[in-house]
């Protein structure tokens, strides 16, 4: 007779060897990040736990000040950690040094005006990220950079200004990637544009992550987008993770919790249902 849990004891037939235990690019447990102290003090994440695999999309929604674009800014050391732990890639986030994380690591912003200079050229900022980091050939990596994103060579020396909002998000896309890192954090990447070029955005992120293998945290309020891009979804209510659904289960509405319903509901009134099947 077999063991009650189910082995087949030390004489077992063991051509089948175990399943091979998936790895994750990002764990995180428990976490919890607050601002000020005392009776002003505010929980804005309070025990979030979720995990990326190597190749995996996750994306976060909720609405406004439930605490997603939070966790993102946690994670990359933005925001301050008040409890938890973050492991990437098996490694704890907070002893890894600054140049090693963002090797690692990097974050795509809501704003893409924002976040470059606007007094350096786009070579000057793929070109920066370069430098810090002693890669070679930096001419060649700009170049090969340019065309993933889909930005003509006329643009190289040109500056943020002189670029479209689409043009600019592009950029800043190229300069994540630049460090060649294992996991991109995107928070809310294609809210500023209208709705054709956020469109070619994300089919661009859609492919950079295929031909890279690489893995995302996606930060959206919007549930369609999400449901674009990502395997999983992460809905967040009032800074914590009420339910995590597969994208399929999302489109399906196969969802439980009275909230992740309501968001539901919200996201095929505004888009009708086709986008969210």
């Amino acid at each position: 007779m077999n063991p009650p849990d189910g082995s087949q004891g030390a004489g077992a037939n063991t051509r089948h060897s175990a399943a091979p235990v998936v790895q994750n690019i990002l764990a995180v447990k428990d976490l919890v990040v607050r601002f000020g102290e005392g009776a002003t003090q505010v929980t804005a994440v309070d025990g979030v736990s979720l995990n990326v695999e190597h190749g995996q999309s996750l994306g976060i929604v909720g609405e406004s000040g439930s605490g997603k674009s939070t966790v993102l800014r946690a994670v990359c050391g933005l925001s301050p950690i008040h409890s938890g732990t973050s492991l990437l890639d098996g490694q704890a986030l907070d002893t890894l040094a600054p140049k090693k994380r963002a090797r690692l690591i990097q974050m795509i912003f809501q704003d893409p005006y924002g976040a470059l200079h606007p007094r350096q050229s786009v070579d000057a900022q793929l070109r920066e990220q370069m430098r810090v980091h002693r890669m070679t050939d930096a001419n060649e990596r700009i170049v090969a950079l340019m065309a993933q994103v889909a930005l003509g060579p006329e643009l190289r020396f040109r500056y943020p200004h002189q670029l479209s909002g689409g043009q600019r998000q592009r950029v800043c896309v190229a300069r994540a990637l630049a460090l060649e890192p294992q996991l991109l954090l995107l928070d809310e990447p294609t809210s500023a544009l209208d709705m054709s070029v956020q469109a070619e955005v994300l089919r661009l992120l859609a492919q950079i992550r295929e031909q890279r293998n690489m893995s995302y945290l996606f930060v959206s309020h919007d549930l369609a987008v999400v449901a674009q891009l990502c395997d999983r979804i992460a809905i967040m209510q009032g800074g914590r993770i009420v339910e995590i659904v597969s994208a399929a289960a999302l489109r399906a509405g196969e969802v439980e919790h009275p909230y992740s319903a309501t968001l539901l509901r919200a996201a095929r009134q505004r888009h009708g249902a086709d986008r969210l099947k």
